[in-house]
């Protein structure tokens, strides 16, 4: 099963709010880490779901022009 861009971006949330909740510089920080990589996921799942479709696209126009 793969993760989600939702999955992903929840985890960021939760990741933030825990940041805002602590009163510990360290956990903070580990925190703010841990939300910056968790957004980069989605942003990186969500690249290749563009790159799937434009590929898909151009496949289909390749297809039409034979």
């Amino acid at each position: 099963m793969s993760a989600t861009v939702e999955f992903y971006l929840a985890r960021a949330e939760e990741s933030a709010f825990a940041a805002k909740q602590t009163d510990l510089e360290n956990v903070r920080e580990r925190c703010l880490r841990s939300e910056a990589v968790w957004r980069a996921m989605a942003d990186r799942v969500t690249d290749v779901e563009k790159m799937k479709a434009r590929n898909a696209q151009d496949k289909i126009q390749r297809d039409l022009a034979v």
